[in-house]
């Protein structure tokens, strides 16, 4: 049972549905640490101009330390301003008008102020728009508690998984700690994704924007076109060589 464990972040980019893909059960690390001006607010779209920042306001001041799930968004500019940015940049993309109803009923604040819940319903509503089934749950309903690499591999025995599947990204971060891991016999492998081409507005194609900007383009072909850039993955003592 391969599992990945990571932070609710708001509208990811393709690889981070390529995990959720891959693995049998996705755990959002809504505990984590609330950080500004990181992928847990904000995010790229495509425009005229290239790549821009699409960042939700949060509350910060006075708040430090506060975790993901206890971050509150600033509703005086969101959403009105960031909907009319995505009509403005993608009205003419293919598949817009056919999502960005849905999309606009999940940013209405009057469901939620709060970052991790807007977050974890994008989530689910990006996969579920992709077809993929994969089992979420939260690490704030479990018991498993830590820290880093220790908190990690007592949510993988919680859940009764010894395959833990994570961005290659982590791996100097998870070398660490691996003596955690190692000591309770989870293995770990890595994810290697290679960015798809596709027709995408405002050319020229650039990647790494949200896959917001990849549904509004291709419509139901999405799934088959983040799945293009899927490559096998990597087990951590390849990773050492």
């Amino acid at each position: 049972m391969k599992v990945v464990i990571m932070q609710p972040t708001w509208l990811p980019w393709l690889g981070y549905f390529d995990l959720i893909d891959q693995s049998d059960i996705f755990i959002f690390l809504d505990t984590a640490q609330f950080e500004k001006q990181t992928w847990q607010q904000r995010n790229r779209i495509k425009t005229p101009n290239g790549l821009q920042w699409f960042t939700v306001p949060v509350f910060i001041k006075g708040r430090f330390g506060q975790r993901i799930l206890e971050t509150e968004i600033d509703t005086r500019a969101f959403p009105k301003k960031h909907l009319k940015q995505l009509q403005q940049n993608y009205s003419k993309a293919p598949f817009f008008s056919s999502c960005f109803e849905e999309f606009s009923s999940l940013v209405d604040t009057s469901r939620s102020t709060n970052i991790c819940e807007l977050n974890i319903s994008i989530v689910k509503w990006l996969s579920h728009e992709l077809s993929l089934n994969t089992k979420f749950m939260r690490s704030s309903e479990m018991k498993a508690e830590g820290k880093r690499g220790e908190l990690l591999v007592n949510l993988l025995q919680e859940v009764g998984s010894t395959d833990y599947f994570s961005p290659v990204g982590s791996f100097e971060y998870l070398k660490e700690d691996y003596q955690f891991f190692s000591d309770a016999g989870i293995d770990i492998s890595f994810q290697k994704y290679t960015h798809p081409v596709y027709e995408q507005q405002h050319s020229p194609f650039e990647s790494g924007a949200s896959m917001l900007d990849l549904l509004f383009n291709a419509g139901s072909s999405a799934a088959e076109v983040m799945r293009s850039g899927q490559c096998k993955s990597i087990k951590y003592v390849d990773m050492e060589i």
